[in-house]
């Protein structure tokens, strides 16, 4: 019994006694909560695919905008007959491409074909091949009608880069005619193409001169360097004067 009371006192150094703390009960702990599990995420709808067509960036039409409508195709710079142009800042170089389209339509291609590719140095590579064709053609038909199969993919690759409006299009939309030969993109791409080649057999200068007036105003030439040039200029010289 000494043990036992002895035990239940708490002694402090200085010699007093005090009762120790009872002991406390152990609860029982609670059982761990259900742990939520975390959301599962839907997989991603499946995006339709629409039709084969072209924008400006080489993306598909049907993904041009944000909620899913169709980018509008643009109007060529300036039309197929307009030989001088607009008549704007552009007038001089329009002048240019009239003249090289009249006179000389071999320099007029390569420099087409070398600014749309961005390559310099390739004027030479589209030019010569349309120059053989050119001499080809007068010499056995008299007329330049072979280099236009060479020629007219540069007109379709404009008119995808830029996302233009091709020649079927614009003649039917105004009139609303032809609609259901074109299903769909796909067969009014070919339909495109189709007239882009009717378009540089026929009127094979007109087409030139167009394509011509359309990268001058898009795209600078490919030898030229547009990187700023920065000038430093030193200090001017400074002196230190004693104040009055």
């Amino acid at each position: 019994m000494a043990n036992l009371e002895s035990s239940a006192l708490l002694k402090h150094p200085d010699g007093r006694e005090e009762p120790a703390p009872e002991p406390k009960e152990m609860t029982p702990a609670a059982p761990p909560e259900a742990v939520p599990k975390p959301l599962q995420k839907a997989p991603p709808a499946a995006v339709a695919k629409g039709p084969a067509g072209w924008t400006a960036d080489g993306l598909p039409v049907g993904h041009g905008s944000v909620v899913g409508e169709p980018v509008g195709r643009v109007q060529w710079n300036s039309s197929l007959f307009s030989c001088f142009g607009r008549n704007d800042e552009f007038c001089g170089s329009d002048l240019e491409v009239c003249l090289l389209g009249s006179f000389a339509p071999c320099v007029l291609y390569g420099s087409n074909a070398e600014r749309l590719g961005a390559v310099p140095g390739s004027f030479a590579d589209n030019c010569l091949p349309y120059t053989g064709l050119y001499v080809l053609g007068n010499a056995l038909f008299g007329w330049n009608c072979l280099a236009p199969w060479l020629s007219h993919p540069t007109r379709t690759a404009i008119r995808r880069k830029f996302n233009l409006e091709g020649s079927f299009e614009s003649f039917t939309r105004p009139y609303g005619c032809c609609n259901g030969i074109a299903e769909d993109e796909q067969r009014r791409e070919q339909l495109e193409q189709v007239c882009d080649f009717a378009t540089h057999y026929m009127c094979h200068t007109c087409s030139l001169c167009q394509e011509g007036r359309e990268l001058r105003r898009r795209l600078p030439h490919p030898g030229f360097d547009a990187r700023p040039v920065l000038i430093m200029i030193p200090p001017m010289e400074q002196t230190m004067g004693r104040g009055a």
